[in-house]
């Protein structure tokens, strides 16, 4: 699941498959809702897009789970927050038990060992889990209660409370459908990241296992713990999920709501057009619309006959929508020029033009909203154009017969030309994108625009290949581990502006390693403003987020937190108009 720290990557880019029929009529416990995208691949062990996050949460469970409000974390399948016991300066022994209700499709308990062996498995070279690595380095190593089967403890380097909250924070896998013979039980965690594993046959036997499962494209070849199975997936059109007739979750006297599980089908229609999408909730194709353009939801609110038949929700959610500059491109290596460039956004005609003005600013990737943790001593940047032409004199371009702008560098005459990427067929990024460039040229910046297939521009940003780029990210309050993002060991995953110095490594560090609120607090205003002057992305606005749904549904529970809402929890009870 990943879905406590990973809420800091989400990237909310839609495929450009086309719209399909509906794969469902409208039923009684069920519900139908709109994608933009095709999950493209559901192994939750290299799960890499909001869509296959939120399947991975119906068909598997982790540890911990984070509340709709985004504010607390809650035990999903461990029976209770874990214990945490600090040892010296450096250690810290995280202690969890699991629900003693807990079990796989077989009938056999999900037990200490499965969440061993998903660790093991997260670390087993040849596998695509450098991701995984990157978000649970501080996970050591592993000890089974040997008194009791479903009791273990994370051994983890670093005493952050962010630690404890992430320690839960991946999806348990059965050991019994993956690894039979129990393989891996002879490898350290150590072993398998250091490369000495590669040596074992063991080893080089399950990755072979492993990839000839597809999981991928073919999840049934991995029973989950989850309330859901795949009853139907045809890729671009829409994945069908039934609940199961027997599920452990049913046992619970008194199930909390992340362990609910009410709906009996829910079915996810793939229509990347706005407007197509729109027109299949008015006609009743679909029952739900997450993460809604401003102007189409604006425009059903105002209709009489959609009022009847929908419900309308809104929250303020903790994504962002970002400006990113690859440092690594030799028109970005200095903070100047991007501060220049910032300068050039209209970020208040922005929200109006896009937003209905529904978002709200921030000087910083932390949302204005998380006190005290957001800086609140960094003043929001301005649209200016005046400034930013200061801003390029300073850092050494020069304008040439009023045609364009040039510098020496590296013994090399550089011309200041741009491309902009973002995701094809998102009207907000667009109008960013048009409103830039049309700044930009008034100064005499050439602007190329590059709309791009969501799936492509990932892969791009990735290999640094873009120069500015306009991209969402989604966060929660919960978490604060700025590694993936920033840190200069990370350009290779999800570090997409390349920015890292022993500065911000050592803060970024600091941050998820202290234990002390106080010295975070402090730490996390430094770090603010380092990425305000050093500027690797530029913070336009954050979402709200907007949800119709048809009354039927009854009650939807919506969340600041991407999906912004949960299908699992979806009781359809009455709704008075």
């Amino acid at each position: 699941m990943k879905r406590i720290l990973f809420g800091l990557l989400l990237l909310l880019w839609s495929s450009i498959t086309g719209c399909s029929p509906s794969a469902t009529s409208a039923t009684p416990d069920t519900v139908r809702i709109r994608w933009a995208r095709d999950p493209e691949n559901l192994d939750p062990l290299i799960a890499n897009n909001p869509s296959s996050y939120e399947v991975s949460t119906l068909l598997h469970c982790s540890l911990l789970n984070i509340s709709d409000t985004g504010r607390n974390i809650v035990p999903w399948l461990a029976a209770a927050s874990p214990q945490v016991e600090r040892l010296g300066d450096s250690l810290m022994l995280v202690s969890y038990s699991l629900r003693p209700e807990a079990t796989w499709d077989n009938g056999k308990p999900v037990v200490a060992q499965d969440v061993a062996f998903t660790l093991k498995m997260m670390n087993c070279p040849g596998l695509p889990t450098e991701m995984d690595q990157a978000m649970f380095h501080f996970i050591q190593d592993i000890r089974l209660d040997t008194t009791d089967s479903r009791r273990f403890t994370l051994v983890c380097t670093g005493q952050s409370s962010d630690y404890v909250r992430n320690s839960g924070d991946f999806s348990i896998l059965p050991e019994y459908a993956l690894d039979p013979k129990g393989s891996l039980r002879s490898v350290s965690i150590r072993e398998l990241r250091s490369g000495a594993a590669t040596a074992y046959a063991s080893v080089t036997s399950f990755v072979q296992r492993y990839q000839a499962a597809q999981l991928a494209q073919h999840p049934d070849n991995l029973p989950g713990c989850g309330p859901y199975q795949l009853k139907n997936w045809q890729p671009g059109r829409f994945l069908t999920f039934t609940r199961k007739l027997k599920w452990w979750g049913d046992a619970l006297a008194k199930a909390p709501p992340i362990l609910r599980a009410v709906p009996k089908s829910i079915t996810y229609q793939i229509i990347p057009d706005a407007g197509t999408a729109m027109l299949a909730l008015r006609r009743g194709d679909i029952d739900l619309y997450p993460l809604m353009p401003a102007a189409e939801f604006a425009r059903l609110r105002r209709s009489d006959a959609d009022r009847a038949r929908l419900s309308f929700y809104t929250v303020d959610s903790y994504e962002c929508v970002v400006a990113n500059f690859n440092t690594r491109q030799p028109t970005l290596q200095d903070r100047f020029t991007r501060q220049a460039l910032s300068a050039l956004f209209d970020v208040p005609g922005l929200i109006r033009a896009t937003q209905q003005g529904a978002a709200y600013r921030s000087a910083s990737i932390v949302s204005p909203r998380v006190h005290p943790y957001y800086n609140d001593s960094l003043p929001l940047p301005t649209y200016d154009t005046q400034q930013a032409i200061t801003l390029l004199r300073k850092a050494g371009w020069r304008e040439v017969n009023g045609q364009g702008w040039v510098r020496k560098q590296a013994g090399k005459l550089l011309e200041l030309r741009l491309s902009l990427s973002y995701r094809a067929g998102d009207p907000a990024l667009e109008a960013a994108a048009l409103q830039f460039r049309a700044a930009a040229t008034a100064i005499r910046i050439p602007v190329d625009l590059r709309p791009t297939e969501a799936s492509l521009l990932v892969q791009q940003l990735r290999e640094g290949t873009t120069e500015v780029s306009l991209r969402s990210i989604g966060g929660n309050p919960a978490a604060y581990d700025f590694t993936p993002l920033f840190h200069s060991n990370s350009t290779s995953l999800y570090n997409y502006s390349g920015f890292g110095t022993p500065a911000s490594d050592h803060l970024i560090e600091a941050i998820v390693q202290t234990p002390d609120t106080a010295q975070k607090t402090r730490l996390l205003r430094r770090f603010q403003r380092l990425l305000y002057t050093e500027r690797p992305i530029y913070v336009l606005y954050f979402l709200q987020y907007r949800i119709a749904a048809a009354r039927r549904l009854g009650r939807v529970p919506v969340t600041s937190i991407k999906p912004s809402y949960r299908a699992n929890a979806i009781d359809f009870s009455p709704v008075t108009k």
